[in-house]
């Protein structure tokens, strides 16, 4: 016959088993090593949850004091290229076109870039030749003239292209550009021959790269003329306010467009580049894209790969289609000659 001791310890290991139970469910962190363990202390109190026991092990500290060990678990780093590309998957390029995008998140830095290839700029690299110009001015501890004034404003507003080479002259064309480009971070852009400034060869992180000089706080450019450029690229004409600005809420965007037809080919390069708010977050886009059969074309296909990929770096997932639908620019008439291919859109 049992004794009423045995009994009795017999009562009591099996009252002790399910508060242990109980007890490690909830944990409170004391601390961490610098080897990346977490320090918890065992909290007695009710909870579906249990501790795995391969996740706990006694602390030597508090072997004596009820404290445990929790091997902390690195959340998985999200790719955001990889997001990007995956979102990437449902825009349908055309055979013989190519496209690249640069995305960044301004709010929590977060950014994305696909494809890495060379396109030429066309005319969003009227934005870097105002850099450059500002950069200079900076340097001279000088404004800029009133003629400078109105070369930048025709050029970025209208895309104005005998504005644009008179000021591609000023900044001393090409090596000009490139020595401001190298001070603003940009290392896949080179200038255009000579007058040719629209064959600048550039990539999308590089034009993700000056926006972020222009809309960013780290920055080369002064506060005053970041504004500058911000403004100009808030106004520009009606009938260039496509690109990009399909991926923002309304008219909350900033932004340039490029247009050309190679004269080589009959193909064209679209290029669009700016900062959109979308869900109340302002981010910066770049979309270039070469070998489209027709403008609109080319603008349909950047339109869609913004519109794709800013949801897709802010997480929402779906699409954006708040925007109008684009309409086609004629303010810069296009010729198919070698020379023209420097001054077209």
């Amino acid at each position: 016959m049992e004794s009423s001791r045995a009994r009795r310890g017999r009562a009591r290991t099996s009252r002790r088993r399910p508060l242990l139970y109980t007890a490690l469910t909830t944990v409170a962190v004391l601390g961490a090593t610098a080897g990346g363990t977490v320090y918890v202390r065992a909290q007695a109190g009710p909870g579906p949850g249990a501790v795995s026991s391969s996740s706990v092990t006694p602390s030597a500290s508090g072997a004596g004091s009820g404290e445990a060990t929790v091997d902390s678990v690195a959340a998985p780093e999200r790719d955001d290229d990889a997001l990007l590309a995956s979102a990437l998957e449902s825009v349908t390029v055309p055979d013989g076109a190519a496209v690249s995008v640069a995305v960044l998140d301004l709010d929590s830095g977060a950014a994305a870039t696909y494809g890495d290839g060379a396109f030429d700029t066309a005319s969003i690299v009227k934005v870097d030749i105002l850099a450059a110009l500002l950069l200079q001015a900076q340097d001279a501890d000088r404004r800029l003239t009133a003629a400078e004034k109105t070369y930048a404003t025709a050029m970025i507003e209208n895309s104005d292209n005998d504005s644009a080479s008179a000021l591609w002259r000023i900044i001393g064309e090409a090596g000009g550009l490139d020595a401001a480009n190298e001070r603003l971070g940009l290392t896949g852009t080179t200038g255009g021959d000579g007058m040719l400034w629209g064959l600048t060869q550039t990539t999308a992180a590089d034009q993700l790269t000056l926006l972020r000089q222009v809309f960013g706080d780290d920055s080369e450019l002064s506060e005053a003329s970041r504004a500058y450029v911000r403004g100009l690229m808030g106004q520009i004409a009606a009938d260039q306010r496509w690109g990009v600005s399909a991926a923002a809420d309304g008219s909350s965007w900033a932004l340039k467009n490029g247009w050309l037809a190679r004269s080589t080919t009959g193909l064209w390069d679209i290029n669009s580049i700016g900062r959109v708010t979308a869900g109340g977050r302002d981010c910066l886009v770049a979309v270039l894209s070469n070998g489209n059969a027709t403008q609109a074309a080319g603008i349909s296909l950047v339109e869609q790969v913004a519109r794709t990929a800013v949801p897709a770096l802010l997480g929402d997932g779906e699409p954006s289609s708040t925007s109008a639908p684009a309409t086609v620019s004629t303010s810069a008439p296009v010729s198919a000659s070698a020379a023209s291919e420097a001054s077209a859109g």
